[in-house]
């Protein structure tokens, strides 16, 4: 009989699973970050402006999770480095909707594939948040 490896200690508790997991995305997608300069409150926005292109700034912010006081100072900078581009809302002309630029959608992909990566090789902590038991 093969005998298991023993879970790490505090294992059994969410909140120490997604620190390790946000750990280890950290160490994985900062390098690619520091490239343009961002953190990782910016790639919380590239990929919710990825899955959904035309949000606008307050569904960002939302889905990001990310201070909506912030939320402009943020998107001022991926607009600078050409990630993100800003437009007018064809349907309500007061209001700005955004998307990747080419630029932001291949950035986008190399953060998805070291995100991918990081889970891989960390187990998807341990099969993933969704099957942890409570006790």
């Amino acid at each position: 009989m093969i005998e298991q490896p023993s879970p790490a200690p505090g294992a059994s508790s969410a909140a120490v699973r997604v620190r390790r997991l946000e750990a280890a995305l950290r160490a994985a997608l900062e390098p690619i970050l520091a490239e343009h300069d961002l953190a990782m409150d910016h790639w919380r926005i590239i990929a919710v402006i990825d899955d959904e292109p035309g949000l606008g700034m307050s569904e960002i912010a939302i889905a990001a999770v990310v201070p909506a006081a912030s939320l402009t100072r943020h998107m001022d900078r991926l607009v600078e480095r050409g990630i993100v581009v800003r437009r007018i809302d064809p349907v309500d002309r007061r209001r700005s909707v955004l998307a990747l630029a080419p630029h932001g959608r291949a950035y986008a992909e190399r953060l998805r594939a070291a995100e991918r990566e990081a889970l891989v090789v960390l187990g998807a902590v341990d099969g993933a948040l969704e099957d942890a038991e409570p006790r």
